[in-house]
């Protein structure tokens, strides 16, 4: 059979919140999995991605770690089907395109190691249910409760309001519709990854290959030129892909496109370059 571990990430975002890690390890070693990991991790309350970004990239970047560290087959996580609806809900607050909207994947594959979420297609009221059955005690998060984070006011009021007013199959539906469109951002995204090595010319974007994709290519090849430039993708939005596609579509001799990571994007000589 397999070895089964577990890894609880300490934010360090509350009191006590040291504490809860290790209660949660002290479960895990008491219904015998190994390795037991408490992974403390620091956010910077001033990261411009905002606390919420900072926390999951620490997340995911201790995940990764300790997964490298014990030759991890994969590692499961606990989101739901409702996690996946405010996903959603979260990138249309925020203007996203089909990437953003498709939210999180059931399986994702990061420097080796697979990400995979099997509780995707699950209420979270089931869980619930699963755990008083099991005679397990969620723990509930204070954060998800304080209403100075979107996901929060999301999960208390704007899909209740939803539900209230469409009625109980909208988080279904939200998710269905991220399951849809990650279909057909995958194929793009593929199509996309074809043709950016044609566009690239010493570490510069050719002008005119860029301008002659389909503005669904184009948008996806001005985005992978920014993160090889090193833009931080959890900073990167619609607003900065559109700026580098005015540097190809509407030239008119303007300045330099700024993205986060402090890079600045020009066009000289029919090239985009930082």
């Amino acid at each position: 059979g397999r070895r089964i571990g577990l890894v609880t990430v300490d934010h360090g975002l509350q009191a006590g919140s040291a504490d809860r890690a290790e209660a949660v390890a002290a479960w895990a070693r008491s219904a015998g999995l190994d390795p037991v990991i408490v992974a403390p991790v620091t956010i910077d309350p001033a990261d411009p991605a905002g606390p919420e970004a900072a926390a999951r990239q620490a997340r995911y970047a201790a995940l990764l770690h300790h997964a490298h560290g014990y030759a991890a087959a994969a590692v499961l996580l606990g989101h739901s089907l409702d996690d996946q609806a405010e996903t959603v809900l979260l990138a249309l607050a925020r203007g996203s395109g089909p990437r953003g909207l498709s939210a999180m994947p059931a399986r994702r594959e990061e420097d080796g190691v697979a990400f995979l979420r099997p509780l995707l297609g699950v209420r979270r009221t089931v869980l619930r249910e699963c755990c008083a059955a099991l005679g397990l005690v969620p723990w509930d998060d204070p954060h998800n409760a304080d209403d100075r984070y979107a996901r929060a006011r999301v999960r208390a009021d704007a899909l209740p309001a939803l539900v209230t007013a469409l009625g109980p199959g909208v988080p279904g539906n939200l998710a269905a519709t991220a399951a849809l469109l990650a279909l057909d951002t995958s194929y793009l995204d593929e199509q996309a990854a074809l043709a950016y090595p044609g566009c690239v010319k010493d570490g510069m974007l050719d002008v005119a290959a860029v301008a002659a994709l389909h503005p669904a290519l184009r948008g996806r090849v001005l985005r992978a030129f920014a993160l090889d430039l090193g833009a931080p993708a959890a900073a990167l939005g619609h607003r900065h892909v559109a700026a580098l596609d005015a540097l190809v579509t509407a030239w008119h001799g303007q300045g330099p496109t700024a993205l986060p990571g402090g890079i600045d994007v020009r066009r000289e000589d029919g090239l985009l370059r930082a």
